[in-house]
């Protein structure tokens, strides 16, 4: 970001946001300075302050996101730090969580550095490392969960994402270690030995389809196996993208229970279903403008390997459950699983393909088509709820005088239809090219500076 200087001093431009729409309140001003919010209020001025108009716009707290692939090191074709972290911003995000699927694998010190500190060069998002639970996510012996802990990127969630820590003594132990130091162990639900071969949702339409299915029970076991190793140990455990009906029910027991268990849930599965990849393109969130929605659905050729995505897309009952359980509060986050891959590993067959979809710039407009207009609740699963797991104590606050200023400023009114080729990210493997969808991110600001105004990027 660029900073006027005063006397060899770099001094931190002022912003008048003007007019905005705090989430539970109506219009206000919010004066921006010196990286927080310093005023709130109506009618404020300030002199040379750069103002922006937002009559009509909803101000939320900078999006956090607990689950990016950011693909760097390693994987440069796909993403880099400073795209992903450049298409979270475009998404209103100003905090990521790197998971540590990379090449070399973020299980060292080393590592999660390297990652921490690209994403401070690129000064887009705050960028947090997630660290392997595993070596080389093996699932063999434990990474240095200490040495990530203490280092400058100060690790606080592990997660071996992409694949499932299945031997149950390594889960107990992972647990274990990370209590001392209120660490968090996040899980990749997927007992291995239930989805060998699989290729999607095991069900009707894997069977129509001929293609091997992924049972639910294969990520319902494992996490009522995590969550009575967390009550044993009385640490944190976190279930990556949840995404089964049964999953729901066995976290409502957990939490009823006091284990202390938290999950997100993936905007793709609240809104798609396994249906899309026999070829019906039919949502299951409110309908949405556009070739790809609406109605009874439309009947494509299927196998289309861009919606292939690990845990697959499950069926209209359990988007349905998701969605119920995430407005309750039994799942507690909203995480995109940003998973980018490069056009060999995706325009290929699907049995060949990769998993995964893109998620960060389109994340707000599929929950506001599949909430509405909720405001106070897509902030607290979309910013605040994910910051306190995570431990960023500068992210997911509301702006109030005094407040970091990370926020983000939402054009509820407006409609676009999603282009794969005006994303930011490296690659293009987004579910939802065509489909027009509610909502723009007009502005995001990361400590008072703006990453993007009018709806662009600002380097």
């Amino acid at each position: 970001m660029s900073k006027s200087t005063v006397g060899g001093d770099q001094v931190t431009p002022t912003y008048l946001i003007r007019g905005a729409r705090v989430v539970g309140g109506g219009p206000t001003d919010l004066l921006v300075a010196g990286g927080v919010v310093t005023r709130v209020g109506s009618g404020l001025d300030a002199r040379g302050a750069t103002v922006v108009d937002a009559d009509g716009l909803v101000a939320l707290p900078g999006l956090v996101d607990l689950h990016t692939h950011l693909r760097e090191p390693g994987r440069e074709d796909a993403e880099t730090v400073e795209s992903g972290s450049r298409a979270a911003a475009l998404g209103g995000y100003t905090a990521v969580c790197a998971m540590a699927n990379t090449s070399p694998v973020a299980d060292t010190a080393g590592v999660v550095e390297q990652v921490w500190r690209l994403g401070r060069e690129a000064g887009l998002v705050d960028v947090q490392p997630i660290g392997a639970v595993t070596v080389g996510l093996a699932g063999e012996r434990l990474a240095e969960l200490g040495a990530m802990a203490d280092s400058a990127a100060r690790v606080r969630i592990f997660s071996d994402d992409g694949h499932c820590v299945a031997d149950p003594r390594l889960m107990r132990r992972a647990l274990e270690y990370v209590k001392a130091f209120d660490g968090v162990i996040a899980q990749h639900a997927e007992e291995p030995r239930l989805t060998e071969g699989a290729q999607m949702h095991e069900g009707e339409v894997s069977t129509r389809l001929g293609l091997t299915g992924w049972p639910a029970v294969a990520e319902e076991a494992i996490i009522a196996r995590d969550v009575l190793l967390a009550e044993h140990v009385g640490s944190r455990l976190h279930v990556c993208h949840l995404s089964t009906a049964g999953s729901v029910e066995v976290l409502r027991h957990a939490k009823a229970r006091g284990v202390r268990v938290t999950a997100e849930v993936t905007p793709h599965h609240l809104l798609l279903t396994d249906e899309i990849v026999g070829g019906r393109r039919e949502l299951v969130g409110p309908a949405l403008a556009g070739p790809t929605s609406g109605g009874a659905g439309t009947v494509g050729t299927g196998y289309d390997p861009v919606f292939k995505v690990n845990p697959p897309l499950r069926t209209a009952a359990d988007a349905a459950a998701l969605r119920e359980a995430l407005i309750e509060g039994i799942i507690d986050v909203v995480a995109t699983d940003h998973a980018p891959h490069a056009l060999e590993d995706k325009e290929c067959e699907w049995a060949y393909a990769r998993p995964g979809m893109l998620g960060l710039e389109t994340a707000l407009s599929v929950l506001l088509s599949v909430l509405g207009e909720r405001w106070d609740l897509i902030a607290e699963r979309m910013s605040r709820t994910p910051a306190r797991i995570a431990g960023l104590v500068e992210h997911g606050r509301d702006p109030a005088p005094g407040v970091p200023a990370n926020l983000t400023l939402v054009d509820p009114a407006a409609r676009r239809t999603v282009d794969p080729g005006e994303m930011a990210s490296r690659s293009r493997n987004t579910p939802y090219a065509g489909m027009t969808l509610p909502g723009r991110i007009v502005a995001t600001f990361l400590a008072g500076e703006p990453t993007v105004l009018d709806g662009k990027a600002v380097r």
